[in-house]
Order: structure tokens, then C-alpha cells, then sequence
């Protein structure tokens, strides 16, 4: 099943470019993603598909991964369908065949059970995606795709540098070198500590980077605000969560070796740093996707916090990967239609979305209180459990810390955000045509009800995935 889910994308990624018709080759990605999202499911329900081969194995952590990513994936692809639709004047041939293939490359990522596959497949994910964040062919467009693939290119080459410290620290340990991440579970407790830690140090600011952790986070507010908004949307929900999870390979490895001490003042540190950094950008931020992208900035930073207090916290790390891919496409799609009703992403020209464009400036206004942590929201209850670990665990500081960063970007996205949806739409863009429809309007508002209904209700096969990946992530063989 694992060849299917990585390879479907990439054959459709191919058949995509030899379509000849502009119009038609965009209906390739619902129908690729409707397939994905099935055979996700189907594996999912019948847990001995998850083993294909021995470097492919979707182990708890990674099923939660490869949940988001396809139903994140699903959504945008219809949403992409009208977008495209909309942008005539330029042929979608690469756009396509890179957006599928980004599916195929990521479902890779959830799958590799060797590092160094797992290397090869986040890397990828990098070229694949730099086409999609030049779409718009603009000054700024390709400075952001510079920007992406320079430092993500640097994060990534400390990625190989700390692959290759683990390796060696298994030599270092008198075992056989290997990448096999069963294998580097079994032995952790004889792997040299010394290049242990320089390992991990390497790997976390390397996936950091891609992650987008402060302050490796250079290149994401860029390439977020300035990608088609379904890219954006899967940029922050489902490739941040992706890098997300070789930390988390190299944190169980580490947990298992008895070095979780080392590991977690690392993670809460960078994890408040980010916090940190993201609310200081986004208190007066006129540019309302950019603001979006500092919000990812600010819930991966929750992440690596929630991994580094561990126990409840940890579960609450696993959950607020769901909620914040889904509520993120909420906010990235609606946002998307705002900018294209009113030609700009400021709000000195936004004005009154609530009133011009009903649904989406609804919707918008309803992500942002849901990625806040409002209740009854989603991410509310994975914010909570991530609370409570933290002051059960005695981290009263960093429990503190949380709730005031917390405040800071609550107050600062407000501002922008109240700009956008409250008011009169100025007289300037009313001529411009109205763009909510079908397929633009309904993906978001089915996101935003998975949101709300997550506040409400964990569905028991949810909650069973979640605690599967935190026992095995808390194992040590």
C-alpha cells in the first residue's frame, strides 16, 4: 500500500503535464486527491498494511502525519481547481504536476522508516514546492523562492551532517552503522552520547529550519504569503508537520538512549523562542497573509514545546498536528479569497471582507479565534492538554511563558484581523468581480466545521491513533 499512496501522485504528476488542456489538467487533483484520501483511510482501518518494506513502515506517529496531509491535500485540490480557473492567463502544466507530486513526496515522508530515505524525501519536498511559490512570476514571488530554497537548502544540508553523526554515533558505540530507525531504537542505549547530542543538535536545527522554528524561520514568512493560497495552505498545515516528524524520529531515538533531559531543554527553549518571535511580528502586521505565516511560526513553536514537556503534553503535541493543519487551511483559503476580491493583502486596502465577501470574511474571522486557542475550537483543547502537562510536569515558567505568548499573539493577530472583516469595503475595489463560489467557499467551511467539531468531540478512532503514537513514541525497546 505504500508504493500506491507515493506513487498514484507521482504518475498523476506525470500524466498531468502531458495533459494538453489548461482547463481540464486541474480536475487531476481532486480526482488523485479522492483516491489518496481513500487509501489513507483503508490503511489506517487495517493496520497490517502499514508494513511495505523494511525502510517503509507507517508507524503510529506517521499515520497521524499522513492523515493530515491527505486530508488537507483533498480539500485545497478543489479549492485549486477554481483557483486555476481564475488565472487563465497563465498555463498550470507545472503547477499541477508539482502539487501532485508534492502529495506523492510527503506521503514518502510519512512512510520512511530509514533516515536517510526520510533525508531524500524532505528534500524534495523542497524543489517540488519552489515552482509553486513562483506561480505568480512576481518581483517578489521569486525572492521568496530564492529565499526558501537558500536556507531551507543550508537547514537541510545540517539535516545530512547530523544523519551522519548518528550513523557514526552507532560506530563510535562499537555497533554496525545504520539509518534503519528500528535498528537505532533497539541499540539507542549504546550509541555514543557525545555524538548523540551533536546529532540531534544538528537534526533539530536542520528540520527546524524546514519546520520553520525561530530563528531558522527566515524563509517562511516569504514563501507563505506569497504562494497560491491552497499552497500556502499545505506549506503551513501539512509540509511544517512533515519536518515535524523527523524530529520526532530523532527524539524517540534519543528517549530511548535515556538522553530525554539533553533533548527536551532544547525543544521548550526553542519552542518559546518561536512563540516569542512570531507574536513580536505579528503585533502590527498590515499584511494579513503574512500574518498567517507568522502564526505558523508561533503553533510549530507549541509543537516543539509540547514534545519537550512530554507526558499529557505530548498527546497534546500529537493533536494540535491536527488541528492546526485543519484550522490553518481554513484560515489560508479564506484568506485567498479575500485577496483576490480585493486585489491586495493589506489592510489599508481590506476593509469590510464580512460585508463584501460574507462567507469567507466569516470564515475568516472564525479560523482566527479557532488557531488562537478560543474555545470551543480544536486547537483549544490541544493548547489545554499542552497547559496542563506543562504546570502537572512543574514547568511553572514555561506554563507562564505559554499563556503570556499566547496573549501577545492573540493581540497582536486581532488587530489585523478586525481590520479585514469589520468596516465598509472602500469604493476603489467594489467594481472589482466577486470571486466566492462553490469550490472556493465550501472547502474552507467543511474545514472550519472539522474544527469546531474536534473542540467538541475527538472521534475515538482519532483518539486511539494519538495515543498509539505517544506510547510508542514514549517506548523503550
Amino acid at each position: 500500500m505504500a508504493f500506491a499512496l507515493i506513487f498514484l501522485p507521482l504518475i498523476m504528476a506525470v500524466i498531468a503535464a502531458a495533459v494538453p488542456s489548461n482547463l481540464r489538467r486541474p480536475w487531476l487533483l481532486p480526482v488523485t486527491a479522492a483516491a489518496h484520501l481513500a487509501m489513507t483511510i483503508l490503511v489506517l482501518a487495517r493496520p497490517e498494511l502499514t508494513i511495505s518494506a523494511a525502510w517503509l513502515v507507517l508507524d503510529p506517529p506517521g499515520r497521524i502525519m499522513l492523515l493530515v496531509v491527505s486530508t488537507l491535500f483533498f480539500f485545497c485540490s478543489f479549492y485549486a481547481v477554481d483557483y486555476l480557473r481564475h488565472r487563465q492567463e497563465r498555463s498550470n502544466r507545472v503547477f499541477c504536476a508539482c502539487l501532485l507530486s508534492f502529495l506523492g513526496v510527503m506521503s514518502l515522508v510519512t512512510w520512511s522508516h530509514h533516515l536517510g530515505l526520510m533525508w531524500v524525501a524532505i528534500e524534495a519536498t523542497t524543489l517540488v514546492t519552489a515552482p509553486l511559490i513562483y506561480f505568480d512570476h512576481t518581483q517578489r514571488s521569486i525572492e521568496a523562492t530564492w529565499k526558501y530554497l537558500l536556507v531551507c537548502s543550508v537547514g537541510i544540508a545540517l539535516a545530512l551532517l547530523g544523519t551522519f553523526f548518528l550513523a557514526y554515533a552507532s560506530l563510535h558505540g562499537g555497533l554496525e552503522s545504520t539509518l534503519v530507525l528500528d535498528d537505532l531504537l533497539r541499540h539507542a542505549p549504546q550509541l555514543s552520547k557525545p555524538w548523540l547530542h551533536a546529532a540531534f543538535v544538528l537534526l533539530l536545527v536542520g528540520y527546524g529550519t524546514k519546520m520553520g522554528l525561530a530563528p531558522m524561520h527566515t524563509w517562511l514568512p516569504d514563501a507563505h504569503s506569497e504562494a497560491p493560497s491552497p499552497v500556502s495552505a499545505l506549506l503551513s498545515g501539512a509540509l511544517l508537520p512533515c519536518a515535524f516528524l523527523a524530529i520526532l524520529r530523532i527524539y524517540h531515538i534519543c528517549h530511548a538512549a535515556g538522553e530525554l533531559a539533553y533533548t527536551s531543554r532544547l525543544l521548550m527553549f526553542m519552542g518559546v523562542f518561536s512563540m516569542a518571535v512570531a507574536g513580536l511580528f505579528m503585533v502590527g502586521q498590515r499584511d494579513f497573509k503574512r500574518m498567517l505565516a507568522y502564526s505558523s511560526i508561533e503553533h510549530m513553536g507549541i509543537l516543539a514545546l509540547g514534545l519537550g514537556i512530554g507526558g499529557p503534553a505530548l498527546f497534546g503535541s500529537l493533536l494540535h498536528v491536527v488541528n492546526h493543519g485543519i484550522a490553518k487551511g481554513v484560515l489560508f483559503l479564506a484568506a485567498g479569497n479575500i485577496y483576490h476580491a480585493y486585489a491586495s493583502k493589506s489592510t489599508d486596502q481590506v476593509r469590510g471582507a464580512m460585508r463584501w465577501l460574507p462567507v469567507s470574511g466569516s470564515l475568516f474571522l472564525a479560523g482566527f479565534l479557532a488557531i488562537t486557542g478560543s474555545p470551543p475550537f480544536g486547537p483549544f483543547i490541544s493548547v489545554f492538554a499542552i497547559l496542563t502537562g506543562a504546570f502537572d510536569a512543574g514547568r511553572f515558567v514555561v506554563g507562564g511563558l505559554f499563556l503570556f505568548f499566547l496573549l501577545v499573539v492573540f493581540t497582536g493577530m486581532s488587530g489585523t484581523v478586525l481590520q479585514v472583516v469589520q468596516g465598509r469595503a472602500p469604493a476603489q475595489v467594489r467594481h472589482l468581480p466577486h470571486r466566492e463560489g462553490l469550490l472556493n467557499a465550501v472547502p474552507p467551511a467543511v474545514l472550519m466545521v472539522i474544527v469546531l467539531l474536534l473542540g467538541l468531540y475527538i472521534p475515538a478512532p482519532l483518539n486511539a491513533l494519538l495515543n498509539d503514537a505517544v506510547r510508542f513514541l514514549e517506548s523503550r525497546p
